[in-house]
């Protein structure tokens, strides 16, 4: 029995900018129906792998196959097959939202009717039917962006590949449209999306891809990394004066690790509720006390010391 080649395969991949090295050798492999998230701060290389990917830049070093042909040869044949929503909606502003998926597809060679029929089968899949003669500026920003997914939707890609899928939304356009990504999954539709929203990584994806500084320092389901890279339970304390070392250096040995962030300490510990009467007899008094389940966000900054969203 043949094992199925992976939609994506990169090895050794490399970008570079001039003297800039953006992707600095990246191994990763994509399967049929898997929902994989790449997460990493700002510049890490989250857009430049995704772009490489998507074929719209080249790639600089290494070996990438996507969807089993190479981009360096086979761009425009692999584009045909994939389906992509970028960060910014890209939307016609001028043509309603049927007119902007009928005259996406009419890019792929449909004829106009069936150009017609798959704009109406995704305006309802993303539940927009009720809008479709709307113009842009009277859907919301969550509708929006669930017309740029069933843009993205229109040629039946075999690889959907959505850069901040809810960047800017609100909870509950969010939600909606976790509801609707979680539906693609369960049609056996392959994401890759990047994303700066742990929580939505967690929701979504069946892997996730931890890069920083052009190279992966982590990878596999949520779950497994939370358990590899940190204890059980984290206490959050936050404190009215600004100078929270003080309070830090107080704290030394109390759980297996200290984070001192802008606005608050995290005690990495087993046992929340035993830690917290520790806190107080050191001598340091929050204001606030938070005790919760470790997170994605908690292995993101033991691996690269930064939260995922800087200033």
């Amino acid at each position: 029995m043949s094992i199925e080649s992976p939609l994506v395969r990169s090895r050794g991949l490399v970008k570079r900018y001039g003297d800039r090295v953006a992707v600095a050798g990246i191994d990763l492999d994509v399967a049929r129906g898997e929902a994989v998230g790449i997460l990493g701060p700002n510049g890490a290389g989250k857009s430049s792998t995704m772009r490489m990917i998507g074929c719209v830049t080249d790639v600089t070093e290494g070996e990438l196959s996507v969807l089993g042909l190479d981009p360096r040869r086979d761009g425009p044949a692999i584009r045909e097959r994939l389906g992509v929503c970028p960060q910014e909606d890209s939307l016609d502003m001028d043509l309603s939202a049927r007119d902007n998926l009928v005259t996406y597809a009419r890019y792929f060679g449909y004829p106009r009717s069936v150009a017609r029929e798959r704009a109406d089968a995704q305006l309802e899949f993303m539940q927009l039917a009720d809008r479709a003669d709307s113009r842009m500026d009277q859907l919301s920003g969550g509708m929006r962006r669930r017309l740029a997914i069933a843009r993205a939707l229109v040629n039946d890609p075999e690889l959907l590949m959505l850069d901040e899928p809810t960047s800017g939304l609100d909870p509950q356009a969010r939600h909606l449209l976790w509801e609707r990504l979680f539906r693609l999954r369960r049609r056996g539709v392959t994401l890759l999306l990047t994303t700066h929203y742990l929580d939505e990584a967690e929701q979504l994806c069946d892997r996730v891809v931890v890069i920083d500084e052009g190279r992966i320092v982590a990878e596999g389901p949520p779950a497994a990394l939370v358990a590899e890279h940190a204890p059980r339970e984290v206490v959050e304390l936050r404190f009215d004066s600004d100078d929270l070392d003080a309070h830090a250096d107080k704290l030394d040995q109390v759980g297996h690790r200290i984070e001192v962030l802008p606005d608050r300490i995290l005690l990495y510990v087993d046992d929340g509720d035993a830690a917290v009467p520790a806190v107080y007899a050191r001598g340091v008094s929050p204001t606030g006390v938070l005790v919760r389940r470790a997170s994605l966000e908690d292995v993101f900054l033991k691996l690269t010391g930064r939260t995922l969203v800087e200033a």
